[in-house]
C-alpha cells in the first residue's frame, strides 16, 4: 500500500511539472508579438524579423542538429514539412499580420487550426466528426466573425486578417505531419531533433525569401517604441530567439512528456490570452467587448472542437503543445 502511495505521490508531482511547463511555454509562445511589433515599427520588415528569430534559435539548437543527425535520412520528408509549414509558414505570416492588425486579433485568428484540422479530417480524409467538434467548429467562426467585427465593414486590414488565416492554415499543416511523425510508435523521431532541423530548413527557406542581406542592420543598434517606452532592439530580440522561440519549444516538448497532448494542448490555449493581455498592458492594443468575447468563443471552441476529436489517428504534435501549437496549441492546439 505505501508503494501505491508513493507512485500516486510522483505521479501527482510529475502531472504538476508538466502543468508548469506547458503554462511557461505558453507565457513564452505569448510574449513573441509582443516583443516584435516594436522591431517591426522600428522599421524592420516583418519577414526579417522571422529571420532572424528562426536563425538565431536555430543556432541555438545546432548541437541536438548534430546529436540526431540520423533524422536526416530517416525523415527527410518530414523535417523539410516541418521546417517549411511549422517554423517558416506559420511565423512568417503571423509576424506579416501583426504589422498590420492587433497582435491579439492575429493570434485568435490563428487559433482557428485546431477547428481547421477538423475539416481536414472530414473532408479530405473522409472520417467522421463528432456532433461536439461541429459545435466547437461553429463556435471558433462565430467568435472570428465577432473578432474581426464584420459588421462595421471588415474593420481591420483585409491582407491582415488574410495572413492570420494563412497562419492557422499552415499550423494544419503542422498537424497533418506531425500525426505521421507519430504513427511509428517507438520508432517516431525525437521531438528535440524535430524541432533543431525544422528550425534549420526554417532558416535556409527564409534566408531566400527575406534576403537578409537587404535588411536595415542599424535598427538592431538602437532603440524600439513600446508603448512610449524606448528598449534596447537587441534586447528584444534576444527575447524572441531565447525566451519566445528556443525556450518554449523546449519547455512544450517537455510538458507534453509528462501530461496527454490534449491537456498541454488545452494550457497552450492561454497563449492567445497571455498574448492579448501583454499587447494591452505593454502596446496600449484595448480590443472591444465584442473582440473580447469573440475570442473567447475561438478559445472554447477550439477546446471542444480539439478534445472532442476521433482518437484514432487524431492529429497530435511532434514537437510542442503551439503552435502554436505553435506550436502548437503550436503546439497539441498550437
Amino acid at each position: 500500500m505505501p508503494v501505491h502511495t508513493s507512485q500516486g505521490s510522483q505521479s501527482n508531482r510529475g502531472r504538476g511539472v508538466g502543468l508548469g511547463l506547458a503554462l511557461a511555454s505558453a507565457v513564452a509562445f505569448g510574449g513573441s508579438g509582443v516583443a516584435a511589433k516594436p522591431l517591426i515599427q522600428a522599421g524592420l520588415d516583418p519577414l526579417h524579423v522571422v529571420w532572424l528569430r528562426v536563425t538565431g534559435a536555430a543556432l541555438v539548437m545546432l548541437p541536438l542538429a548534430v546529436r540526431h543527425r540520423a533524422l536526416l535520412r530517416r525523415r527527410p520528408a518530414l523535417l523539410a514539412g516541418f521546417g517549411l509549414l511549422a517554423v517558416a509558414g506559420v511565423q512568417a505570416c503571423y509576424f506579416a499580420a501583426l504589422s498590420r492588425i492587433p497582435v491579439g486579433v492575429a493570434l485568435l485568428i490563428e487559433y482557428l487550426a485546431p477547428a481547421l484540422v477538423l475539416g481536414w479530417v472530414r473532408f479530405v480524409q473522409r472520417r467522421s466528426v463528432t456532433r461536439a467538434a461541429a459545435v466547437g467548429v461553429v463556435l471558433a467562426v462565430g467568435g472570428l466573425a465577432c473578432v474581426v467585427e464584420v459588421w462595421s465593414g471588415l474593420g481591420f486590414d483585409p491582407l491582415g486578417i488574410t495572413l492570420a488565416l494563412g497562419a492557422a492554415c499552415c499550423q494544419v499543416g503542422y498537424f497533418v505531419l506531425s500525426d505521421q511523425g507519430t504513427e511509428a510508435g517507438d520508432q517516431a523521431p525525437d521531438p528535440f531533433g524535430v524541432i533543431a532541423y525544422g528550425l534549420l530548413v526554417g532558416a535556409a527557406v527564409l534566408t531566400v525569401v527575406a534576403r537578409p542581406w537587404t535588411m536595415d542592420w542599424q535598427v538592431l543598434t538602437g532603440t524600439a517604441d513600446m508603448n512610449g517606452t524606448r528598449v534596447p532592439a537587441v534586447l528584444l530580440l534576444a527575447w524572441i530567439v531565447l525566451i519566445a522561440t528556443v525556450l518554449a519549444y523546449v519547455t512544450g516538448v517537455l510538458s507534453v512528456r509528462r501530461l496527454s497532448p490534449q491537456v498541454a494542448g488545452v494550457v497552450a490555449c492561454l497563449e492567445a490570452v497571455i498574448a492579448t493581455v501583454l499587447a494591452w498592458v505593454l502596446l496600449g492594443e484595448h480590443l472591444s467587448a465584442p473582440q473580447i468575447v469573440g475570442g473567447a468563443l475561438v478559445l472554447v471552441g477550439a477546446f471542444i472542437a480539439q478534445s472532442s476529436a476521433p482518437a484514432q489517428g487524431s492529429a497530435e504534435p511532434v514537437a510542442s503543445a503551439g503552435e502554436e501549437s505553435e506550436l502548437s496549441a503550436r503546439e497539441a492546439a498550437a
